[in-house]
């Protein structure tokens, strides 16, 4: 018998052990969806309760490495609700690391390959011909579920951060990036006006309006699932502790899905900044 519960134990003390073990070693990684200008419900003050709540050992930043020296302190004086925030939390806990996550280069590399000005000129094509009543029924039908996607978006935004940090709020803006990214281009890429039209890149190339708008939309892709890549190699590199992702919240459905798979048989753990 007491061989029994000397075993029992040893073996209760072993599992405690690990179970203390995983705990100390598991990874933190909490996304949170920012608006980047400061609106009445939503700035640096408010986002900066919300990081001492939190208490981040990193904090990720939606930017890529030319924002940042070497020390990885920001170049420029932010003007951002999120570069704010971060200054003043590291003011307060110099101890915290601030880190980009970005594509690299993003805007110039959207420039270079035509991406843009097309994709606001495309889409300022496809709202004139649906005004002119010139679209098929199939087309206004994608348009105007396009546009009404963004009116529930523009509500949870005038309310607290939790309203646009969750299940729902992501749900949401999933099935508005859907249309914008993978059901506008049904309307661009089966009608001649967007095949005939064209811009002059820098290297003085011409695109079309079908086809920058195509790279734009495969460039949300490619954008979110680099930035996904880039926050969990962080993590990998500092395993153990508290992350704070920020970023714009439309991107944070797509980021959490992306880091969801990534981190699947990885001792990491997504929480919300609102969970205990």
């Amino acid at each position: 018998m007491k061989k029994v519960t000397l075993a029992l134990i040893i073996s209760l003390a072993f599992f405690s052990c690990k179970t203390k073990e995983k705990t100390e070693n598991t990874t933190e990684i909490i996304v949170i969806g920012a608006q980047h200008k400061p609106v009445p419900n939503f700035n640096s003050e408010i986002l900066f309760t919300i990081l001492e709540n939190v208490k981040p050992d990193f904090i990720l930043h939606e930017q890529d490495s030319s924002a940042f020296n070497e020390a990885f302190k920001f170049i420029k004086t932010p003007t951002e609700n999120e570069g704010m925030a971060s200054s003043k939390y590291i003011k307060k806990y110099p101890e915290t690391e601030l880190r980009p996550y970005e594509f690299e280069n993003r805007n110039q590399y959207r420039i270079d390959n035509g991406m843009r000005p097309t994709d606001g000129l495309t889409l300022r094509l496809v709202d004139s011909l649906y005004k002119a009543d010139l679209l098929t029924a199939s087309e206004v039908k994608i348009f105007k579920t396009y546009q009404e996607a963004l009116e529930p978006l523009i509500s949870i935004a005038s309310k607290s951060p939790e309203a646009w940090n969750n299940v729902r709020a992501d749900s949401l803006c999933k099935y508005r990036q859907f249309y914008q990214y993978k059901m506008i281009p049904k309307i661009t890429n089966n009608r001649d006006e967007f095949a005939n039209k064209f811009l002059i890149k820098p290297n003085g190339e011409k695109i079309s309006y079908r086809d920058g708008y195509q790279l734009w939309a495969d460039f949300w892709d490619l954008r979110n699932q680099t930035m996904a890549k880039n926050i969990m190699k962080i993590a990998e590199q500092n395993v153990g502790k508290k992350f704070v992702v920020l970023c714009g919240f439309m991107h944070r459905y797509y980021i959490l899905k992306e880091l969801k798979r990534l981190s699947k048989g990885k001792n990491i753990t997504l929480k919300e900044f609102y969970e205990k």
